[in-house]
């Protein structure tokens, strides 16, 4: 699921920086680092909730 995430964040930014997108926050092809943070955001907390369900069980 993390990978899936990333690959898509990535598309994204890949997007914006070739044509900006023109959504809120999104206006100028410098607001790219915003969907790679929103990604890097997103997956770590994939990982966490992920983690956390497998440490308790046994």
């Amino acid at each position: 699921m993390t990978k899936i995430v990333m690959l898509f964040f990535t598309a994204m930014a890949c997007i914006q920086v070739i044509r900006p997108l023109g959504w809120p926050g999104l206006k100028t092809r410098q607001d790219a680092w915003k969907l790679a943070v929103g990604g890097m955001v997103i997956a770590f907390l994939l990982v966490a909730i992920t983690s956390g369900f497998k440490s308790n069980v046994s």
